[in-house]
Order: C-alpha cells, then sequence, then structure tokens
C-alpha cells in the first residue's frame, strides 16, 4: 500500500492501541444485521402522504409497537399511541386537552416516557450505542442514556431513576422529550431512504418533500423524468422550462414556480393576455378543495396556451439541429395546413379542434415572437437566481443518478430501453453507438454537465437533457413519441397512443430481468431490479411483483390524479436483514384522521424474497467500506512494526 496513505491515516490512528480498537470496532459492525432500507417512489408533490409513510416507516413503527405491547394494551391503545410517535406534537396538545388534571397528566407523562423508552431500546437492538446516540435528541442524551440502561438489580438506585422522571416533568422538559424519543424512534426504524424517482410534478408540495430530503439522516435519489425537467429548466434548457410551466399550468400547481420559488410570472401573463383567449383543452385540471375563481381560472388558461405554444416552437430547432434524436416526425407545427386547420401525422390528416395559433408564422412556425424571446430569457433568468430552487436543484445532483447499484440490486426510475427480441437498444449521440449500461452512463455525463454549465443553452448536453425527457431511447420516459400536441388539438383517440418501450412487457420475463442485472455487473441469483415511473394497476388486477420476484415495481399511485385507476394510494418496498417486504398503502385522508380517530394507512405486506440467512452488515454497500477499512488499518499495524 502507498506509504503516503499510511502516513496519512496514521495521524488519526497514532497509538497501536487506537488502531486495534478500531478495527475490533469495525469488525463487530461488520457483523449486525443490516440496517432496513425503506424504498418509495413517484411522490409527485404529494407531501402529506409522503410524510406519513416516512413517519410510520411503511407500518414498520406500528409493527414494533404491536410486537412490544400487544399483550398488553388494546388495538386503540396501540393506535393511540401510534399516532404519537407519528405526530407527537400534535397528539401531545391533544392529550394535554383531554386531561385538564395536572396529576393525570404528570402521570401519562411518567408512562409514556417509559414507553418511548422500550420501543426505542427495542428498535435499536441491532445498532451500536454509538449510532442510537447521534440518533437520540441532542439535549437529552445524557439523560435518556441513563434510564435506557438502568442495570441497577438491588433496587439501589430507584430514588435515583424517580427523581429523573420527576425532574423532566417538573421542569416542564416532558413535552420535548417525547417528542425527541418520538422522532429518534423513526429515524430508527429505517437506516435508509431510497427515492425511486419523480418527487415532482401534479401533486402540490414538491418543495416540501425536497426540504425533508435534505433533512432526512440517510438518503438517495434515482432521478425521474420530472426531476430531470426541473434539473434541465434550471441548467438552462428553455424547452425544459417551457414544459415544467405548461405542466404546471395544466394541474393548477403555478403556485409552485411563483409563490414558492419566487419566479416572476407577470411577463408571461401580460403576454397570454395579449394573444390568447379562453380555451377547454387549456383549463386547468383544478385540486380537490382549492377554490380558484373564473377570473383565475381565464388567466391559467391563457399562460396554459402561451407557454405551450412557446414549447412546440423551442422543439424545432433542436430535432433539426440533433438529426440523430430521431424526432423529425415530431415538428408537427411545420405539418400543419393553417389554411384548412388540418394536420398530417405517419400519413393520416386530423382536423384541429380548440387551435392558438395566433403567433405562429406559416412561413416560419419554428420562429418566436421577440415578445415571447424576451420572456423566456426573464423567466429563465427568475428560475437560475432563486436561491431555494438552487438548494433544490443541488441537493438533487448531490444525492441523485439515474440508476443505482446498492446492496445487489439494481434502483431505476424507468425503463433499460430494449428491442422486441430483448436487446438492449442502441442510440447513436455524433459519431458513437451507445447500449444498456453504457448508454445511461452517457445520458448522465450530459446532464452533469449541462447543470455545470447553465450559461450553456443550446449546446448537445442541454438539448440532451430534454431527449432524456421526450426521446424514444431515453431511460426515463421509455415510449415512441410524447402526444402532447396531439392531446390538446386532435379529438381522436388514436392520435393520442404512446407507445411503450417493449421493456414494459419484456420485464415480466424472468430471464430478461437476469439479463439486465448482468448487464450492470450484479448478481442475477440474488439481485432484482426495483422500479418506479409506470402506475401498477393494482384493481385491474396486475401484480408488483414481477419475473418471478427479479422484477418490483413500486409506483402504485401516491399521486391522486392516478388512484382510481390504479386503487391504490402507493407501493413502497422494505428491505431488511430477514429480506423484502413490498407494501400497498391504501389512500391517506389526513393527519387530523390519524390523530383523533387512530385511523391509520392499511398497509398490507406481502413477502417478496426472504433471506436463506440473516443479511448481515458486512454483506453491504456499507460493509464494503468498513471491510476495506479494516484492511486499510491492519496494513497501516504492519507498517509500523515494519518502521
Amino acid at each position: 500500500m502507498d506509504e503516503q496513505f499510511l502516513d496519512l491515516l496514521a495521524q488519526k490512528y497514532d497509538t497501536e492501541e487506537k488502531i486495534i480498537t478500531e478495527i475490533i470496532n469495525l469488525e463487530a459492525i461488520s457483523n449486525l444485521p443490516k440496517g432496513t432500507e425503506h424504498f418509495v417512489s413517484d411522490l409527485h408533490g404529494e407531501f402529506q402522504a409522503f410524510q406519513h409513510v416516512l413517519r410510520n416507516g411503511s407500518g414498520t413503527v406500528k409493527e414494533k409497537i404491536k410486537e412490544l405491547f400487544r399483550e398488553a394494551w388494546t388495538d386503540q391503545e396501540i393506535n393511540d399511541f401510534a399516532a404519537l410517535v407519528y405526530y407527537p406534537e400534535e397528539k401531545i396538545q391533544l392529550v394535554i386537552g383531554e386531561l385538564s388534571n395536572k396529576t393525570a397528566l404528570n402521570q401519562w407523562y411518567r408512562h409514556t416516557i417509559e414507553h418511548m423508552l422500550k420501543l426505542i431500546s427495542y428498535a435499536s437492538s441491532k445498532y451500536t450505542r454509538s449510532k442510537l446516540r447521534k440518533a437520540l435528541p441532542e439535549q437529552y442524551v445524557y439523560i435518556v442514556e441513563e434510564l435506557l440502561y438502568k442495570t441497577d438489580s438491588t433496587n439501589n438506585k430507584d430514588p435515583y431513576y424517580e427523581e429523573i422522571y420527576r425532574q423532566i416533568i417538573s421542569l416542564g422538559q416532558a413535552d420535548q422529550l417525547i417528542i425527541g424519543l418520538a422522532y429518534t424512534t423513526q429515524r430508527l426504524v429505517v437506516d435508509h431512504l431510497h427515492v425511486v424517482g419523480d418527487i415532482y410534478d401534479r401533486g402540490p408540495d414538491p418543495d416540501k418533500i425536497m426540504d425533508t430530503l435534505i433533512n432526512y439522516h440517510s438518503v438517495d435519489i434515482q432521478w425521474g423524468n420530472h426531476d430531470v425537467l426541473w434539473i434541465g429548466a434550471y441548467a438552462g434548457s428553455l424547452v425544459c422550462l417551457a414544459n415544467i410551466i405548461r405542466i404546471c399550468a395544466r394541474y393548477d400547481n403555478l403556485d409552485i414556480i411563483e409563490d414558492v420559488y419566487g419566479i416572476n410570472l407577470r411577463p408571461l401573463l401580460n403576454l397570454a393576455e395579449k394573444y390568447y383567449e379562453d380555451n377547454l383543452p387549456f383549463r386547468p385540471k383544478l385540486q380537490a378543495g382549492h377554490n380558484v375563481s373564473e377570473q383565475e381560472i381565464l388567466q391559467i388558461t391563457k399562460i396554459h396556451q402561451a407557454i405551450a405554444m412557446i414549447q412546440f416552437k423551442l422543439e424545432s430547432p433542436i430535432i433539426k439541429r440533433r438529426p440523430y434524436f430521431n424526432m423529425s416526425e415530431r415538428l408537427l407545427l411545420e405539418q400543419i395546413d393553417y389554411d384548412k386547420n388540418e394536420i398530417t401525422i405517419c400519413g393520416k390528416t386530423y382536423q384541429l379542434e380548440n387551435t392558438c395559433f395566433t403567433t405562429v408564422n406559416p412561413q416560419n412556425p419554428e420562429q418566436l415572437l421577440e415578445e415571447e424571446r424576451q420572456v423566456m430569457e426573464k423567466l429563465l433568468f427568475s428560475v437560475q437566481h432563486s436561491e431555494k430552487l438552487a438548494r433544490h436543484m443541488n441537493f438533487l445532483m448531490k444525492k441523485g443518478s439515474l440508476y443505482l447499484k446498492y446492496n445487489g440490486n439494481l434502483l431505476i426510475h424507468g425503463c433499460i430501453p430494449m428491442d422486441e427480441e430483448g436487446n438492449m437498444e442502441e442510440m447513436q449521440i455524433e459519431d458513437k453507438t451507445y447500449a444498456g449500461r453504457q448508454l445511461l452512463d452517457v445520458f448522465e455525463e450530459y446532464l452533469r454537465y449541462a447543470f455545470a454549465h447553465p450559461e450553456e443553452t443550446e449546446d448537445l448536453a442541454t438539448d440532451m437533457v430534454w431527449y432524456i425527457w421526450t426521446g424514444e431511447c431515453s431511460s426515463l420516459f421509455g415510449k415512441r413519441e410524447m402526444t402532447t400536441f396531439e392531446r390538446y388539438f386532435i379529438q381522436e383517440k388514436e392520435a393520442h397512443k404512446e407507445k411503450k418501450n417493449p421493456y414494459y412487457h419484456l420485464r415480466e420475463n424472468e430471464e430478461i430481468c437476469r439479463r439486465i442485472l448482468q448487464e450492470f455487473d450484479l448478481n442475477p441469483e440474488h439481485g432484482h431490479v426495483i422500479n418506479g415511473h409506470t402506475p401498477v394497476k393494482e384493481i385491474s388486477g396486475e401484480s408488483p411483483v414481477k419475473a418471478n420476484g427479479k422484477m418490483i415495481v413500486i409506483d402504485g399511485g401516491f399521486s391522486k390524479a392516478y388512484q382510481s385507476t390504479t386503487g391504490i394510494a402507493g407501493y413502497t418496498l422494505l428491505y431488511n436483514s430477514f429480506g423484502m417486504q413490498l407494501v400497498a398503502h391504501q389512500k391517506f385522508n389526513s393527519k387530523e384522521d390519524v390523530l383523533c380517530n387512530g385511523t391509520d394507512v392499511l398497509s398490507v405486506k406481502r413477502l417478496v424474497d426472504k433471506e436463506l440467512e440473516r443479511k448481515l452488515v458486512k454483506e453491504t454497500n456499507v460493509g464494503e467500506k468498513l471491510l476495506q477499512k479494516i484492511s486499510n488499518l491492519k496494513d497501516l499495524l504492519d507498517y509500523r512494526y515494519m518502521k
């Protein structure tokens, strides 16, 4: 081993005793059971539902409460205690309101703290004391450790422990201690969180999800197509920016753009008011309970048309300068007969309805009006100077990737582009051809370059980010074409169809999934492909577990827009030392319903894969690093003897 590296290592471990102690510590840790991984996908801005799933660990919190207290407690007591762990601040206030008698309240505090400590002791049984200490509420670490590790069999210290409880309550610290212990429990039941794509789109609060993830103790993200769209907009892609504004207008979510991220839409509204009128297909899909005036609806409708037409114009030059994108048939503005109001697509002519082509020059359809160009420049400036958006996008880049190999599994939001025979689909980029893992690596290289160079707005990297959103060989789109234009202007449903990549039916085949795992240098015997992106229609009998357990699809519909067709409100996945469990969630109503009625999202668990032997830390990605560090320390020990 390099002597310079060993000399640097010796600065931290400068005595033989320190080296040996650390080796013993790391060897012991590597033989603990692996921590629980929690997989979620396709959150789509649904913060309340996501937050509840995160707080209850997809049912793990209640499961541990039941295991610990089921013989002593009723179902109602279990539900009440679970609600306290999920939402401690609110539940404590409800209890204070119910127990007006101070003696009764103090007794509740005493018993609750004791129960919380038992739960933490149980939930932390496979962690080191050091790891548990880091999870405890910082201001109460000493007190909690004293109460957790009581060993006085002679009862000599009983008055000591009772005085700790009494002082906590009398000094008004019980509320904060219980709150801290509740969050400690939430942290202990999940060791690491995987977000398999699409934090953004449709739902009202993607920013709150981002803030939660930024503060989460251990997380990674596999970008979804909508996440990449936001990254692209921040990286300087005008067409990606037009897309996110159009989608926000479509789903009555412009508040995210304007109020959350501080992006000024007034110039776009002025343009829209000048050129557009009411138009039914462009009216926003209103969120339940969101009161919007007719004037606001009309403004959104006009903005929707204005940004959609800008988007269609911006797509054309990219398609023309990148012929290997193979998207020439999407030059739709050039295929319109503006006199007859007709368009010919794939040899078939359609009548156009509800058109809004007032800013289109039939002789040069892709040409932006000077006003449109100025609006987009102002919007891009505003996007790239939003402090909050910068923080969120930088976090997405830091913690994110197109795919992830983790503990023997492949995590990917969309697909591995394939042909009908199950071969990795090839794409030519300039003078080179890529497929499979290599293609995804190239996509990610371009995306990271575009993000690092936001001043470049028409280079290949920036164009490629848009292609990842909408191109046929994109691992995140996974369809032949995106028929946005057709859905607005053509009545015939046949024109709206988007043909999926063969991957989506081939992934039912175990051999195909094994081939994918091999492509990414993973063991096909033990590994799984974990997918999001496509809602599983359980209501129609579709299973999220495919290919004899090799493929697991965990997008069951966090988004309310999908729940009528999926029949559920999301799948999540748990992977602990005993194996994998898939969790199906019913619709989340409200936090208040959980607090007041003790109800909870019904979580139905099914075993996906059971470990033949309990999986240990040393068999994980974290374990690989620990074993490497142990090896380095042993080399350092030998190096000291040699010197």
